[in-house]
């Protein structure tokens, strides 16, 4: 089940948009049942397959099916998944007025990493522009990093630690990070798969398949300056942690749960995202922060306890 409030309007506005439209859920009936690709899908619903690609693309951007590559005939496919069942938006702002749960949220600047293993292509922008030069490692660890917007690196992590201001009497009950990332092409490359994978204090979580590095339009927040056919925006991915595992946008990915981490004895959280050397599809990383892409935030983490 996707879960849904009024203060993630940005993503709400994105579900929303992606149902508001009789094509897109004909295509979201036909996936309740199994698999498809594009092909397919145009076969059933009888129209061009242009048009339901276009239709697919809000879809994966709203995060409401997840699709990959898979070899066919002619070069490749892409076949295309329901990712919820259910979406339950809650609409009232005082939601949680009689709720004991409390939630702690701390919004981190992506260029705040401590650590980093970077191998290029690989770059920052700022709100003044590409930092130079370009490709060259020594850079992430300039103090100018630290105003970054976008980051971008072939193979390679970077690695946050999150302060833990919660009693120690408090009863966690689940750890959530959100960022908005993608794949790492030359120029842009919506067909280039990257397999990235998060840690949180060290235990491994899942890795996904970024689908692409997409730049078929200006993202929402990106600056008048920043050139066109580049990376222009990303996907907002949520990952979850409670006491029955691991959950990327509320599918369990994995049994790594909270107990796992050893949240009670840090003082901060690690937080690790990367691509792996021996990764199946090493295609990079773009990381974007407030004022790039389409969602007006940086790497978030959220804490809810009791």
């Amino acid at each position: 089940m996707l879960e849904l409030t009024i203060d993630e309007s940005d993503r709400l506005i994105t579900v929303a948009h992606a149902l508001a439209s009789e094509i897109r859920i004909s295509i979201l009936k036909l996936l309740n049942f199994q698999k498809m690709n594009i092909i397919e899908i145009a076969e059933k619903l009888d129209l061009p397959v242009s048009t339901i690609a276009s239709n697919i693309k809000v879809l994966e951007v709203s995060g409401l099916i997840n699709t990959e590559l898979q070899p066919a005939t002619r070069g490749k496919m892409k076949v295309c998944s329901r990712n919820f069942d259910d979406i339950y938006m809650l609409l009232n702002l005082n939601i949680r007025h009689n709720d004991p749960k409390n939630c702690y949220e701390i919004e981190m600047p992506i260029g705040h990493y401590v650590d980093c293993e970077i191998t290029p292509t690989c770059g920052i922008i700022n709100q003044n522009g590409v930092v130079q030069p370009e490709d060259d490692t020594s850079l992430f660890y300039h103090p100018e990093r630290i105003s970054a917007q976008l980051i971008w690196l072939r193979q390679g992590f970077l690695e946050y630690r999150f302060p833990l201001s919660i009693s120690g009497n408090a009863k966690i009950e689940s750890v959530q990070f959100s960022m908005e990332l993608c794949s790492e092409a030359p120029h842009y490359d919506h067909n280039w798969p990257s397999d990235i994978t998060v840690w949180i204090n060290g235990k491994e979580i899942c890795t996904w398949t970024s689908p692409g590095d997409f730049g078929d339009r200006r993202g929402k927040l990106n600056p008048t300056w920043l050139r066109d056919n580049h990376t222009q925006y990303g996907l907002l991915k949520n990952w979850k942690l409670d006491n029955t595992g691991s959950y990327l946008d509320a599918v369990k990915v994995s049994s790594v749960t909270l107990s796992d981490i050893e949240i009670h004895s840090q003082k901060f959280l690690i937080l690790k995202v990367g691509v792996k050397s021996n990764a199946v599809n090493v295609g990079g990383i773009n990381l974007f922060g407030k004022g790039f892409g389409d969602h007006n935030q940086d790497i978030l983490m959220r804490i809810i306890y009791s």
